[in-house]
């Protein structure tokens, strides 16, 4: 299972505002069964957590960290939090309230919690602990340097460090961990003393003394260095001391490890010894005297090399030097933490407040980069919707030129082409080559349409046509009416109108024309296309069908050789239910605005 830092795995139940933590287990097996036993819960992204205060949902993976994850706005984008801290131990400050509030109320104790954020650290760093009989300040990680004469004891978290001489003073300090047991957090309290190893105890093994938080660690830390001599017998009044060289070699030991260990405390402490040191003969005396020297030299190298580090931790400051500054500061709270002057704790505390501000900057900048690489995923995200929608839109209007392209109107023909270009344009490189190929014929199509003129139909002919303005097709028929030939919707039989495919509006064989001339309401013409006429008495004459004779006129209508008769209804298409002539389209009649259009089509056709 690969890790995914940037997923949230803590939460809080029930409310933003909750103290109430819980983890989300990290296995996929393990959330099934965290998703039944909180069925009936909510949870949140904390404002105590440093979150936003939004709900948030499981995420179930098998390819990596299952993880909490917030609900999309309302306007279905993604949810932008500014939350830092989202790993596991991103709620331990609410683990470690809970389990002292737990821990203090089995004592009869009532306890008040801080998140305190000192120098603007960020939250969940530091939590203080008071109660009506002692204090405790719990650092859980290094933000914050701990302060060993203040009224709270300090517990430190396994990251923080400690200076060797700061153990040697104080005999032992407290550290604190937590263990991931299910969703939960356990708190583990541990006794970290010079020269041993740290024990680690449960919370309800420890106690509160008037020496303060007190493991079982500690008792035995105490008894060992305040143990009192035993009662000696009266008998053995003789026995005598160790001598002054023996003293004195053990002393000369323990001044060398600490020098080994870089104690300077220690090496102070058995320098005092060492030259108060009463009953040792001249070579004794001239021995110790040179490692006092000695002594002397090392603390004098030290307190120089002390002065240089202070020295170079104030200049890092001053020019900037994150780095440099941040290495010196660990530096010093670890060797250089006793006996400091006000020179040295101000300027370790600038450097403190430096690398806090530097770290709230880097925090911010993160957040900045973190928002906008979010909003240009989300614009990313954008643009391929927009492509995919205007995909689809292009292949549904592909769909529909295909199959009603040859009797749309022209308007609307127009107006679906240019539509289509402008989808074509926002789909971009999602466009198949057929689908580039179909949008150009289209477009082609549309402009080929526009240069050619639409030829009248259906008209009456004019008696005396003025040559130089009447179209080409006007001029065809009345040559045909001077020769006196019939029109040429006349000279083809009804039943063959529509044997052949238009060439003008590409309607197929058996469908009617479109009507792209605006002859009548409704979409396709009553007579079809010339150019459609031509054709099948092209292909009649090639395959030398004799001609037809034009259909007998009725002899009460002079009609002159044109269309203009009384048209009844059932011989025009109806503009409500399309049905063709000759058919019905009700059982009990025509339609109203089928007869209304047989009528209107007679008045246009006798003018």
């Amino acid at each position: 299972m690969r890790a995914d830092k940037r997923r949230i795995q803590t939460a809080v139940l029930g409310g933003a505002g909750s103290e109430e933590p819980l983890m989300l287990p990290m296995e996929a097996i393990e959330l099934d069964a965290f998703r039944h036993a909180h069925e009936r819960d909510t949870f949140w992204c904390g404002t105590l957590l440093g979150g936003c205060g939004g709900r948030l949902t499981t995420k179930l993976y098998t390819d990596r960290a299952c993880h909490f994850a917030h609900h999309p706005d309302p306007d279905g984008l993604p949810h932008v939090c500014g939350r830092a801290a989202r790993g596991v131990n991103s709620a331990d400050h609410l683990y470690v309230k809970s389990a002292a509030a737990a821990w203090l109320a089995d004592r009869g104790e009532q306890a008040t919690f801080t998140y305190t954020r000192p120098g603007g650290g960020s939250l969940g760093s530091v939590v203080d602990v008071r109660w009506r009989h002692g204090a405790l300040r719990v650092h859980l990680d290094q933000a914050v340097a701990p302060v060993w004469d203040d009224a709270g004891e300090p517990v430190l978290g396994t990251m923080v460090p400690v200076d060797r001489d700061t153990l040697v003073r104080r005999w032992y300090v407290h550290r604190i961990r937590l263990d991931s047991e299910g969703t939960v957090r356990r708190v583990r309290i541990g006794t970290e003393a010079f020269a041993r190893p740290t024990e680690w105890f449960a919370l309800d093994e420890c106690e509160m003394t008037e020496r303060g938080l007190s493991t079982p660690a500690v008792e035995r830390i105490i008894r060992s260095r305040s143990a009192p001599p035993p009662v000696r017998p009266a008998a053995r009044t003789d026995r005598k001391l160790p001598n002054a060289q023996t003293r004195t070699q053990v002393l000369f030991r323990r001044i060398e490890e600490a020098r080994a260990v870089g104690s300077v405390v220690v090496v102070a402490r058995v320098s005092h010894a060492l030259a108060t040191l009463d009953g040792v003969d001249q070579e004794t005396r001239a021995q110790i005297d040179i490692v006092l020297q000695d002594a002397k030299i090392w603390l004098r190298e030290q307190a120089a090399a002390r002065r240089e580090m202070f020295l170079r931790l104030g200049e890092a400051v001053a020019e900037g030097n994150v780095q440099e500054a941040r290495g010196l500061l660990a530096r010093v709270n670890a060797i250089a933490a006793h006996d400091r002057t006000d020179s040295e704790t101000q300027t370790a505390g600038t450097a403190a407040t430096f690398l806090a501000g530097v770290l709230r900057e880097q925090e911010e900048t993160a957040r900045r980069l973190n928002a906008a690489a979010e909003a240009k995923e989300e614009a990313r995200r954008r643009t391929a919707r927009q492509k995919t929608e205007a995909l689809e839109r292009v292949r549904t209007t592909l769909r529909t030129l295909r199959r009603h392209g040859r009797t749309m109107l022209g308007t609307e023909k127009r107006r679906r082409v240019a539509m289509l270009t402008d989808l074509a344009a926002t789909a971009g490189d999602q466009l198949s080559r057929s689908e580039t190929t179909q949008i150009e014929a289209w477009k082609a199509r549309v402009q080929r349409e526009r240069k050619t003129p639409a030829p009248e139909q259906a008209l009456p002919a004019q008696k005396k046509p003025a040559p130089d303005r009447t179209p080409k097709p006007d001029r065809d028929r009345n040559v045909q009416q001077q020769k006196g030939e019939p029109r040429l919707h006349l000279q083809v039989a009804r039943a063959d109108w529509y044997s052949e495919t238009c060439p003008r509006c590409y309607a197929g064989a058996g469908k009617p024309c479109g009507n792209d001339d605006r002859v009548g309401p409704g979409r396709t013409r009553q007579l079809p296309h010339d150019e459609r006429l031509r054709r099948v008495l092209h292909h009649s004459n090639a395959r030398s069908r004799p001609p037809r004779q034009p259909r007998e006129m009725r002899s009460e209508q002079s009609t002159g050789d044109t269309a203009a008769r009384t048209w009844h209804a059932r011989e025009v298409r109806c503009p409500k239910c399309q049905a063709p002539p000759e058919a019905r389209c009700t059982s009990n009649g025509p339609h109203r605005e089928r007869v209304e259009w047989a009528a209107e089509f007679t008045r246009k056709l006798w003018g």
